[in-house]
C-alpha cells in the first residue's frame, strides 16, 4: 500500500484547522475515514461535507444527480448555498496544498510524514493568525 490518506475538519469559512487525521495507510473511503475519527467530537454539531460523505446522518451533503434524471432547481439552489458556505474550507485545503510536500507524491520516509504535514498545518495557521504562540521572557 502506497496511499496515506489524510482528513481536515475546519472551521466554517475555512477560518481555522480544528482536527487533522494524518496519514491513513491504504484504500480507505472518506466517509470510512470520518466514521473512524468521529468520536472525538460530541454527537452534537452538523458538519459539512462534498459528495464523498453521503449517507452520513451528521453531515450535510449535495444532492447528487440520480442516473439518467436531474435534479430539481429547488435542489440545484440548495447545492448552490451548500458550495458557498464549503468554499472557505477548500480555500483553506488549498492553502496547505501550496506546499508542495502537502500536494504531491511525499519522497521523505513514511514515519516523517505526519510530522511535515503537521509543520504545514501549523504554517498555514500562523498564516491565518490562529496559532497562539508562547513567549517566555529570559
Amino acid at each position: 500500500m502506497h496511499t496515506l490518506k489524510n482528513q481536515f475538519i475546519v472551521l466554517p469559512n475555512g477560518e481555522d484547522i480544528v482536527d487533522i487525521y494524518i496519514g491513513q495507510l491504504g484504500k480507505t473511503s472518506d466517509i470510512n475515514l470520518f466514521r473512524e475519527t468521529r468520536g472525538k467530537f460530541d454527537s452534537e454539531p452538523k458538519f459539512i461535507g462534498d459528495k464523498a460523505y453521503i449517507g452520513e446522518p451528521t453531515i450535510t451533503t449535495p444532492y447528487k444527480k440520480p442516473r439518467k434524471k436531474e435534479i430539481s432547481e429547488l435542489q440545484k439552489k440548495e447545492n448552490q448555498q451548500l458550495s458557498s458556505r464549503r468554499i472557505g474550507v477548500e480555500h483553506l485545503i488549498g492553502k496547505v496544498k501550496i506546499f508542495r510536500v502537502a500536494s504531491e507524491k511525499f519522497r521523505l520516509a513514511r514515519q516523517k510524514y505526519s510530522q511535515v504535514l503537521k509543520a504545514v498545518c501549523g504554517l498555514v495557521r500562523l498564516r491565518l493568525n490562529c496559532l497562539v504562540l508562547l513567549t517566555i521572557n529570559i
